[in-house]
């Protein structure tokens, strides 16, 4: 069996007092702490450490005195204990507000969060005081209590909003996030998903303000404004918008033109491009007359509005426009509300795609993201201004409601 590591507190008292009354003894002062040591059985450097102590403590040393050395090993620890209490209030700042405490089970859910790091205890006292403070018991009594009705159906809740918030490139907020539940036959009320989306750190996504891309042409005739900031129309192929962006990437600039059906807010058209050239705007403006007409739609009478870019006044996009049987319009200079509409689409691709999903390598991979963006947005992205509903089912919903009638040609 091993010898105990540790002296006896009556033991090292004695041993101390003995050496420290021999050293003052000049007969008996030579080697007095060895042979002391040798006769009580206590290593000598321990028994030399001791009569150190001892002597600084009668002041007949210089140096740190026990009653010292305590207090700065308490002034430590009291000071490790408030270091840790200020990192577990930190850590609780998303729940510590005025007004009434969180739920019991947001409470210990935070608990366990930091137990691993710091232990229950210190958790539980660190949060006295606070709204969020929790007795031992209730903390204990909740670990073990079955797992109430509500809480098995938050449990249950979270998991399809998170789901919900994933597969929509993590953009929607509460009311997007509340209706497309609603749609999937999913019956919650709103502030339930508000509640629990604060709750798993959920949030939609803010859109910041981006400067203008399109160079205005030289003052020359130009189309009049056709729209003068009425975004509206009673079906599709009535109106549409467009306009030009840009996206930073590793490998240089890459821009983006889009065309918009105001009636649905669909995007009919676009294209991106390393270069801001002329055909940029006109290969989108393509795109969504093929796709249009490929549908049966007839654009006599579209009105194609845009802001005063040199690339939407060429003359090859104003003759693309006329064998359609569409005709363009212009907004007025530097004011970016007479194009409001693709202004606002433009804000929401940074957002939602480009600053959300970035950094971009180069044209490639942003163009792979943009179908994949614009197939989300079209065909599932929940739209407020259409009740909720993606663009492509509204124009469907249309459809089924105002059909298309024609005249039988007789021969």
């Amino acid at each position: 069996m091993a010898a105990p590591r540790k002296y006896p507190d009556e033991l090292r008292e004695r041993a101390t007092r003995l050496a420290v009354e021999a050293r003052r003894d000049p007969a008996s002062n030579s080697g007095a702490i060895r042979r002391i040591a040798g006769q009580l059985g206590v290593h000598p450097e321990a028994l030399r450490t001791w009569v150190k102590q001892a002597e600084t403590d009668a002041g007949a040393r210089v140096g740190t005195t026990s009653s010292e050395a305590a207090r700065i090993a308490e002034l430590e620890r009291e000071n490790r204990e408030l270091r840790r209490a200020n990192q577990i209030l930190k850590s609780a700042a998303f729940f510590l507000r005025g007004g009434a405490g969180p739920f019991v089970a947001m409470k210990v859910g935070f608990v366990d969060s930091q137990r691993e790091e710091h232990g229950v205890q210190p958790v539980l006292q660190a949060l006295q005081g606070t709204p969020a403070q929790t007795a031992p018991s209730t903390y204990y009594a909740a670990k073990t209590r079955p797992a109430s009705a509500r809480a098995v159906r938050d449990g249950e809740l979270i998991a399809k909003i998170e789901q919900v918030h994933e597969v929509n490139y993590g953009v929607y907020g509460a009311r997007k996030v509340w209706h497309e539940l609603n749609r999937h036959g999913v019956a919650v009320a709103r502030c339930t998903v508000e509640r629990l989306m604060r709750e798993a750190g959920l949030r939609g996504l803010l859109r910041d303000k981006s400067p203008r891309t399109t160079r205005p042409a030289p003052e020359t005739a130009r189309p009049a404004d056709l729209v003068e900031r009425d975004f509206t129309a009673t079906g599709p192929n009535e109106l549409w918008v467009a306009d030009l962006t840009y996206v930073r990437t590793s490998a240089g600039w890459v821009y983006a033109a889009f065309v918009l059906d105001v009636f649905s807010r669909m995007v009919v058209g676009w294209q991106v491009a390393t270069s801001l050239y002329t055909d940029l705007a006109l290969d989108a403006l393509q795109m969504a007359i093929w796709r249009r007409q490929a549908e049966g739609a007839d654009l006599t009478g579209l009105i194609h509005h845009s802001d005063r870019g040199v690339q939407y006044r060429a003359i090859r996009c104003t003759q693309r426009l006329a064998e359609a049987g569409a005709v363009a319009s212009v907004g007025s200079v530097g004011d970016s509300y007479d194009n409001a509409m693709a202004e606002a689409f433009n804000s929401l691709f940074k957002a939602e795609l480009v600053r959300n999903k970035g950094p971009w390598r180069g044209l490639d991979d942003l163009e792979i993201a943009t179908v994949e963006y614009i197939d989300w947005y079209n065909d599932r992205r929940l739209h407020g201004e259409l009740g909720h509903v993606p663009p492509a089912e509204y124009e469907a919903l249309h459809a089924m409601t105002h059909p298309v009638t024609e005249t039988l040609e007789t021969r």
